[in-house]
């Protein structure tokens, strides 16, 4: 199973509309989605608004692939249980949200060798043809690191003895 997210503020169309395409033309009938609230009717896979959180987790578990906005959420969750992902972040410019933080985001875990990135509709069918058996990735832990959590204790303590930072 493909699962695809585009997260819960904002439909997608750009996305579940390549997914969908792609879909009838490689006759995959095992694509679920969460397409928010859109009007677009998707013809070649199983479309869902919302997704309660565990129903959500739960696909990510089960899917060999997720395709997806460059939300955190759905980046963490993926990494979160080892598997596989490709993100399509939304762009300003296409009136797809306020700004291009997803694209930020893109970029930075796509540096990280995490993820794997599709710009546009054309580098997304590109990365659904080359869906392999790619090795998972490393597991991230839900629990943040000791050296964050000491970093926050050392920011905290800072602002609470009046010291400003620039």
């Amino acid at each position: 199973m493909i699962f695809v997210a585009v997260g819960t503020q904002l439909p997608f169309d750009r996305l579940i509309r390549a997914v969908d395409a792609w879909a009838g033309h490689r006759q995959r009938r095992d694509i679920v989605a969460q397409v928010g609230l859109t009007a677009y009717r998707a013809c070649n896979i199983e479309t869902h608004p919302f997704l309660d959180p565990r129903e959500f987790r739960r696909c990510v578990a089960e899917a060999e692939l997720t395709v997806s906005h460059a939300g955190m959420g759905t980046i963490i969750t993926a990494l979160e249980l080892g598997r596989n992902v490709v993100v399509m972040p939304r762009r300003a410019e296409l009136s797809e949200h306020r700004n291009d933080h997803q694209l930020a985001t893109a970029r930075h875990f796509l540096v990280q060798g995490r993820i794997k990135v599709a710009f546009n509709e054309g580098d997304l069918v590109t990365e659904l043809d080359k869906l392999r058996n790619d090795a998972a990735p490393e597991r991230i832990s839900e629990y943040a690191s000791r050296s964050l959590i000491d970093a926050l204790t050392a920011f905290l303590a800072s602002e609470s003895s009046g010291v400003r930072l620039p």
